[in-house]
């Protein structure tokens, strides 16, 4: 889940040669430009675009009611099979930092291409895994190839709309990896109850053929240096004048440097900026605690309420109706925003973006209460879903604000910023589920949720406290803007 904008200007160096008198720069006419591409066509791309995001991070919790099934099969208990998530969410973590940089190199929609070549191509040893270790590794690296997805998926919305016309397409995108993994427990929990574990990876298989044939078909380049450099390849190779140019054909992009500031830059950032360090951690604990959700639930309603499977994987539609309404909310901070511009001049500062996360750090936090007693089994089970609702709202507006923040607030180097946001908060996912069955065990539903809900109150003013000191924190830092 990566950064809407490439810190290109980081990731590479211009290497200017000297020009000749006769270069001829070469530049997009409207037919060619991404940005001039019919609102029919953008928004059938972005479509697109977030559904796949959506199916490969629906993917990460799909795995949630398989474990039975696996512990059974493979003679294990049920605790290794719960890395079927950890290492998937782990790989979507690590993904970036290593695939990042190759968008800049070549583009965009091979990117794309290849990541969905390689998870429908890595599924099929998990769904003939002849034990639980093959299946362990290909799911881990099945996350790292929909990472590189991921990486770079914002950045495309970012190639075709500009100004205020971004933030709509970029609120949809940025709720469909979110929207995944609380739909994953809903259609798998469907899946398992009626038909055999491995069916859970055959319908996801099925799935991701019918993402990557949409792929082709339906999204296209829209990274303007890559456009550039091909049209002066064309240019060249058709009228055999070798004087145009296009501007990567004359920068820096060797991989390995790329790659070594793609995975430097990042980890600089959360040990030197304690404002970046600061919003990534609490990131980190949010997405943490939506992935310790996929353990708790069955707990709490197939053990406390008797629910089935499928009606244990209907109760995480709580949390996605949140999101939702968060969504459909949109156009009340893009108003607020525009107002806040109005007053400093067109363009509001950028801690006006963490209005939107001084929202959301307090309705999770008084979900999370409001969900922890209410877990009781005499307390009808309808209650601690409605209770679940304000915190998909609130997940989605921390989530948000806060990448829309890193990616302003950090502008120069903003995919590292974004890497070192998906770095923590992955690790942080891929922990959370693995103690959470003790946690419950020991602490009951009620003392281990609230206990959840304790850690999110103490991370709940840092949105408050950085819109106040932002401003004065970025003037100081040797990072942000």
């Amino acid at each position: 889940m990566g950064g809407p904008l490439d810190d290109s200007a980081t990731l590479s160096t211009p290497g200017q040669s000297p020009e000749r008198t006769d270069d001829r720069l070469v530049s997009l006419d409207d037919s060619e430009n991404p940005l001039c591409l019919s609102a029919f066509r953008k928004w059938v791309a972005v479509a697109v675009i977030c559904s796949a995001s959506f199916c490969v991070t629906c993917a990460s919790s799909m795995a949630s009611f398989t474990e039975i099934g696996m512990a059974a099969e493979f003679h294990v208990s049920r605790e290794p099979t719960i890395l079927m998530i950890s290492l998937f969410v782990l790989g979507l973590g690590m993904g970036p930092l290593i695939t990042g940089p190759f968008s800049e190199v070549y583009g965009r929609a091979i990117i794309y291409r290849v990541s969905y070549v390689l998870l429908v191509l890595l599924s099929f040893p998990v769904v003939f895994a002849p034990n639980l270790a093959v299946a362990l590794v290909f799911r881990f690296l099945l996350g790292t190839a929909g990472a590189s997805f991921l990486s770079v998926a914002g950045g495309s919305i970012a190639d075709m709309f500009e100004g205020p016309k971004v933030s709509n397409p970029m609120a949809v995108y940025t709720i469909s990896p979110f929207l995944g993994p609380v739909f994953g427990p809903l259609i798998s929990g469907f899946i398992n109850q009626n038909l055999y574990w491995r069916w859970t990876y055959r319908i996801l298989l099925i799935w991701t053929f019918a993402e990557l044939l949409a792929i082709f078909l339906f999204v296209p380049e829209s990274y303007a240096p890559i456009l550039l450099k091909r049209k002066a390849c064309k240019l060249r190779r058709e009228t055999g004048d070798t004087s145009y140019w296009a501007p990567l054909d004359r920068r820096d992009t060797s991989l390995t440097r790329s790659l070594m500031l793609s995975c430097s830059v990042p980890f600089k950032l959360l040990f030197f900026d304690r404002m970046a360090l600061l919003l990534n951690t609490w990131n980190a604990l949010l997405l943490g605690i939506l992935y310790l959700m996929f353990q708790a639930f069955p707990i709490i309603f197939e053990k406390g309420h008797h629910l089935n499977e499928q009606s244990t994987g209907l109760t995480f539609s709580g949390i996605g109706l949140g999101m939702g309404f968060g969504l459909a909310s949109q156009p009340l901070w893009n108003s607020l925003s525009e107002r806040e511009a109005a007053k400093h001049g067109g363009k509001a500062p950028p801690e006006t973006l963490l209005i939107m996360g001084q929202a959301g750090g307090i309705l999770v936090p008084l979900s999370l209460y409001w969900f922890a007693f209410t877990t009781y089994p005499h307390v009808h089970w309808i209650v601690p879903i409605i209770a679940s609702i304000p915190f998909g709202t609130g997940m989605f507006f921390a989530f948000t604000a806060t990448f829309t923040y890193l990616v302003t607030a950090y502008r120069p180097i903003a995919a590292s910023a974004m890497a070192s946001n998906s770095f923590m908060r992955t690790a942080f996912a891929a922990v959370f589920p693995l103690f959470a069955g003790a946690m419950y065990n020991r602490l009951g539903t009620v003392g281990a949720t609230a206990l959840l809900a304790g850690l999110s109150t103490l991370m709940a003013p840092l949105p408050f406290i950085f819109f106040k000191i932002g401003a004065r924190l970025r003037a100081t830092s040797s990072f942000a803007v």
